[in-house]
């Protein structure tokens, strides 16, 4: 039996996270770190869950020392866990750079210090992000970090901050470092909780076809645009995260041979259904006409910062997580083998405002 200290519960990744935990170690208990304003949602996710006793909800705030926690509470949280997870982090594009250093890169120190005092600590496992790569281009390597790139937003520079930090405990602190690309819904059922990313993509489509407009292509529309199902994150690390081959490398968890955004772009127009222009407009043009807010909430929210994303030149390159992953039979599926449950799920759902993304305050993946 061990003790799981998981933070960014309960958000995307981290409520399935907990989950995977309670059912694959039957006997193992969950403390879940939750800052004040979280520990309703927080509680009410813990009773559907059903865990009962062995799933606690801990009032805490990982950008306070000794993680916001009483001495004697801190002391006794140190002695009881085993596996740390670390989750929590704020992946709003458009944060504002006090608050994502608040968060991502304080919250991370403080949650590497408390690893430090842990009496018996198995592992650490962080959720960094593919995007610590930041403006390069080409191929991107797992083993790599600060290779003097530059940064699109704060979000990839404070992820970046953060994972230094956590590589320079690594000596004492056993750790792996998961680096997932952009997260999208269940494979299978094509659940999820907000509509943000490539949805973006979606609510663009939509809108197009509301208006019996052709959905045009944006930019260059020939490179990679990563995603990955959450099912398949969470699987990967409940498995690598037990792995002590896993203990120190840094893991893509990206599809490893991803669809142009051309390509992804033009399923999800035959999907939804709508129609596709043959031509294509600067990635410039559309980001100026999203910073007006009418045109933005037109196009269902989408925020200029994302179209960056739509049209940079980079692959990030999964061989060591392919390998690790190879024993237990676990791949990353193709975006094509689970787009139509992301559409519909979407279709179903895309005028519901619980599926609007989380504010900027937000925590948890």
């Amino acid at each position: 039996m061990r003790t799981h200290l998981v933070t960014g519960f309960p958000g995307f990744i981290g409520r399935r996270l907990v989950a995977a935990l309670l059912e694959r170690g039957p006997e193992d208990g969950v403390i879940a770190l939750v800052e004040p304003r979280m520990v309703l949602a927080a509680r009410t996710a813990a009773a559907e869950l059903g865990g009962g006793a062995r799933l606690e909800i801990l009032e805490g705030d990982i950008t306070l020392p000794r993680l916001g926690l009483g001495e004697d509470r801190y002391r006794r949280l140190a002695a009881e866990v085993a596996v740390v997870h670390h989750l929590a982090a704020i992946y709003d594009l458009a944060v504002p750079e006090a608050v994502a250093q608040l968060v991502n890169v304080d919250g991370t120190g403080n949650v590497v210090t408390f690893c430090r005092d842990v009496e018996r600590l198995e592992r650490l496992n962080y959720v960094s992000t593919a995007y610590v790569a930041g403006d390069r281009t080409g191929v991107v390597y797992e083993h790599e970090l600060n290779l003097g790139q530059g940064f699109k937003n704060h979000y990839e520079s404070t992820k970046f901050q953060a994972e230094v930090w956590v590589r320079s405990a690594m000596d004492d602190v056993p750790t792996t470092i998961f680096r997932p690309a952009i997260v999208v819904g269940d494979s299978r059922t094509g659940e999820t909780q907000k509509f943000d990313g490539p949805y973006y993509a979606l609510r663009f489509i939509a809108a197009s076809a509301a208006r019996g407009m052709a959905a045009a292509n944006i930019g260059r529309g020939a490179v990679p645009f990563n995603v990955v199902p959450v099912d398949f994150i969470v699987e990967a690390m409940v498995e690598l995260g037990r792995s002590e081959e896993a203990i120190g490398e840094a893991l893509h968890l990206c599809d490893p041979a991803p669809l142009s955004s051309q390509e992804m772009f033009g399923l999800l127009t035959e999907l939804y259904p709508a129609k596709q222009a043959s031509y294509r407009v600067p990635p410039s043009v559309v980001a100026a006409a999203l910073r007006i807010g009418p045109i933005r909430k037109m196009y269902g929210g989408t925020p200029p910062q994302s179209i960056r994303y739509l049209n940079h030149p980079v692959r990030y390159d999964t061989r060591r997580a392919t390998e690790l992953l190879a024993a237990s039979g676990l791949r990353c599926p193709g975006f094509a083998e689970y787009a139509p449950a992301m559409v519909a799920f979407f279709r179903a759902h895309e005028d519901d405002p619980a599926f609007a993304p989380v504010p900027v305050a937000g925590r948890g993946r």
